[in-house]
């Protein structure tokens, strides 16, 4: 299974993206972590991602695609992949194809998880953390039993991101669905794209991106392609 997961920060990417990753016993393959990992390791491909981000530009798309290449030739994604945080343009999207399909693969499936600007805002402006297990709250949806103390271990210092408030929340929004939108009808007009409610709890989310899937028995074993 070969999925791309789009949404917003704060969408539910991460949550929906272990539980496919435990389903179909396929890695999320997120392209920040696994940057930061090749320039923390030296290798060739991070010494050269970082001398770019020491003068303070992007990272090219060639050294994200060999990076991303790299990454699915391994063993653990021979039963597939989730992609998260690439592509995010048209020309990202086209670049990946072209790889794909030197390798007989495609993506079976594109899942946009859809959600409502100001609720996400209201959802992510609202989190702390407890500072000594990490469990995580919110203001609204998920305080602690007892205020100012954590459930799991008794503590009472908690944690706010510095940049989980709303102007900063809003222009990372903004910059999503500017980067985002281009991808849209390129991933519709290949009849993969599946928008499912981001809104709904995190259960019924799962359920509406399972039944978005193809079955297994749908998708060539040999090469990852859905048969005809």
């Amino acid at each position: 299974m070969k999925l791309l997961l789009l949404g917003p920060p704060g969408a539910g990417k991460g949550t929906q993206a272990h539980r496919l990753m435990a389903r179909y016993d396929i890695p999320q393959l997120a392209t920040g972590d696994m940057l930061r990992k090749e320039v923390a390791n030296g290798s060739e491909l991070g010494r050269a991602a970082a001398r770019i981000m020491e003068r303070g530009d992007l990272v090219c798309d060639d050294l994200i695609m060999a990076m991303i290449a790299g990454r699915i030739d391994r063993e653990d994604c021979r039963n597939g992949f989730i992609l998260d945080g690439f592509p995010r343009s048209a020309a990202q999207a086209e670049a990946l194809d072209t790889m794909l399909s030197s390798r007989s693969s495609d993506l079976d499936r594109v899942i946009e998880i859809g959600v409502d600007d100001d609720i996400l805002v209201s959802r992510i402006t609202g989190r702390f953390t407890c500072r000594a297990c990490g469990a995580g709250y919110h203001d609204v949806f998920c305080r602690p039993r007892e205020s100012g103390v954590c459930d799991f271990c008794g503590a009472r210092d908690f944690d706010r991101r510095a940049d989980d408030n709303e102007e900063t929340v809003r222009s990372r929004l903004a910059v999503y669905h500017r980067q985002t939108a281009p991808l849209l009808p390129y991933y519709a007009s290949r009849g993969i794209l599946v928008t499912v409610d981001g809104m709904a709890a995190i259960d019924k989310v799962t359920e509406q991106i399972l039944a978005a899937l193809p079955t297994p028995s749908a998708i060539d074993s040999d090469d990852g392609r859905p048969l005809e």
